[in-house]
């Protein structure tokens, strides 16, 4: 009997959270932080224009993950791209799965998955020494070493999230209220980790990013 307002989550109806995001029903609602993942494809394709695989670290038992992973696949395939899957179950399996990607992936792509990011300086270090561009989900990770990403910024998130919960206290049912998409993205590029792992960023992108790490 105690409203619950989740935020961030990939997938609200996949981890069961709720039954429909139109009508969450039931005593839960909340903000989604489902990646914009064709942006992110084609950050991809214009910063490495001749990439054909990208190998993706994920974790199987992260329901997020696994449906980030799906979209992936149905994103990339009219684009020409072959997605290659990483499986990493815990964070200690993360070098193991980024290592696995040497020779199989042109470059990486790191989802919006709490293991691989917990462990991201394992896949930035991987990508380094083999010369493979790793990619982001999120943008903290490419202040921690991806090249770029476009995405949310969470304290943004938080404020749309604690709008939510206005509506719940002043008498709003969870279940009446819609779960929305967060809104607002930004573009983050990393200069040197690029440098680093053997790409030049395009002048257009890094004209477009809000953020450059140099």
């Amino acid at each position: 009997d105690i409203p619950v307002v989740f935020t961030a989550v990939t997938d609200p109806a996949g981890a069961q959270l709720v039954k429909n995001l139109d009508k969450p029903g039931g005593n839960v609602t909340g903000i989604s932080d489902l990646s914009p993942l064709a942006d992110h494809l084609n950050l991809i394709k214009e910063i490495v224009p001749n990439v054909k695989t990208i190998g993706v670290p994920y974790n199987p038992g992260e329901a997020n993950a696994v449906t980030l992973v799906n979209l992936l696949k149905e994103k990339a395939a009219p684009m020409g791209l072959e997605i290659v899957e990483a499986p990493a179950p815990k964070s200690s399996d993360v070098q193991a799965a980024a290592q696995s990607l040497v020779g199989k992936a042109d470059v990486i792509y790191v989802p919006t998955d709490n293991t691989i990011v917990s462990a991201l300086e394992a896949v930035i270090a991987v990508g380094t020494e083999n010369k493979i561009p790793v990619f982001s989900g999120d943008t903290d990770s490419v202040v921690r070493g991806a090249i770029a990403s476009v995405g949310f910024d969470y304290f943004e998130v938080g404020r749309q999230t604690g709008a939510v919960v206005a509506r719940v206290l002043k008498g709003e049912k969870p279940g009446d209220i819609a779960v929305k998409n967060a809104s607002g993205t930004d573009l983050f590029v990393n200069t040197k980790s690029a440098a680093a792992m053997g790409v030049t960023v395009p002048e257009a992108v890094l004209s477009r990013a809000k953020k450059v790490i140099e």
